[in-house]
């Protein structure tokens, strides 16, 4: 798998709006935030088995009602379009 092209790349803020490249590890980035603890983690188990479906796990952390998440393809070096397509379906997820 290659990673995106600088075409691809130039459309990230128009597709995904709300997630941010962090350009030292090549990875899309996001932050979401919830009411609680438990709506952080009942949105981590809807994307942890999505993410089971799609074969591409995110790495993210969690801190109360924060969930942080970043998605780069480890195989690939880089953003690929895996990443993209996970990113998007997390944003459906998230609502």
């Amino acid at each position: 798998m290659n990673t995106l092209s600088d075409a691809d790349r130039s459309t990230l803020a128009t597709i995904l709006p709300q997630w941010s490249v962090v350009p030292e590890r090549d990875a899309l980035a996001r932050d979401f935030t919830f009411a609680d603890f438990s709506a952080a983690w009942g949105f981590m188990n809807r994307v942890a088995l999505l993410a089971e479906k799609l074969d591409h796990h995110p790495n993210w952390s969690n801190v109360w009602n924060t969930v942080h998440i970043e998605l780069s393809t480890h195989d690939a070096g880089g953003l690929t379009t895996r990443d993209v397509t996970l990113a998007q379906a997390i944003d459906r997820v998230a609502g």
